[in-house]
């Protein structure tokens, strides 16, 4: 398998995490119907459409190939119906829902990270600034526009060491995909970003900030 089919199946797989991760969110919102799948789009396609904005992608590649999109809006109705019909189940099991949108939010930050550099570098970008802010818009991207939109400060401005997890794994495929096969720098990258993720939100690890009332 080349490499342009295993970055589309990660995608699809992030695509499909992030959905879930913006679906999650929306219900804990009580949103809709149609918020929900609103929310798990633009979680799951937004970062996506920014970074097509600054490459001078026109249109975006999620209007030229709406697979995604239709993914996001697939995962988001199974998502809602899901736990529509295990309402009392998911009331009693709350944290593992709490763990489930991190995981899946972690997956797709760590998968989209990757598409967003490897975007820049085949349109001939190769500024490590560039490639890197890139690839951290497309992870964080999406994340940003769903808590916004949720009325909610985004998690990356506030706690848990998001962005820095995000552009860790970016810093690891940037450097590795040039030395190994990239099947490898594509499971380093992810799994640096996962993995920072998870063991920031079970250790509640937060960077430094201001307290101004107690």
């Amino acid at each position: 398998m080349d490499i342009q089919n295993i970055l589309f199946l990660i995608e699809i797989v992030g695509t499909i995490s992030f959905a879930v991760s913006g679906s999650i969110l929306a219900m804990e919102r009580e949103c809709d119907l149609f918020g929900v799948i609103v929310l798990g789009c633009v979680t799951a396609i937004g970062g996506g459409i920014l970074r097509d904005i600054l490459l001078g992608i026109h249109p975006p590649i999620a209007f030229q190939h709406p697979l995604y999109a239709i993914i996001a809006i697939v995962t988001s109705l199974f998502s809602f119906y899901l736990v529509y019909i295990n309402k009392i189940t998911f009331k009693k099991y709350r944290r593992l829902l709490d763990w489930a949108d991190i995981i899946f939010d972690s997956v797709g930050l760590g998968i989209f990270v990757i598409i967003g550099i490897n975007t820049a570098l085949v349109h001939q970008f190769d500024s490590a600034f560039l490639v890197l802010f890139i690839g951290l818009i497309t992870g964080i991207g999406g994340g940003v526009l769903r808590d916004m939109m949720a009325m909610k400060i985004p998690m990356v401005l506030r706690k848990r060491i998001y962005a820095v997890a995000a552009l860790s794994g970016g810093i690891v495929y940037y450097y590795c995909i040039r030395c190994v096969a990239p099947t490898i720098a594509i499971t380093l990258s992810a799994s640096t970003t996962i993995i920072i993720r998870l063991l920031a939100y079970y250790y509640k690890w937060n960077l430094p900030k201001v307290k101004l009332h107690e």
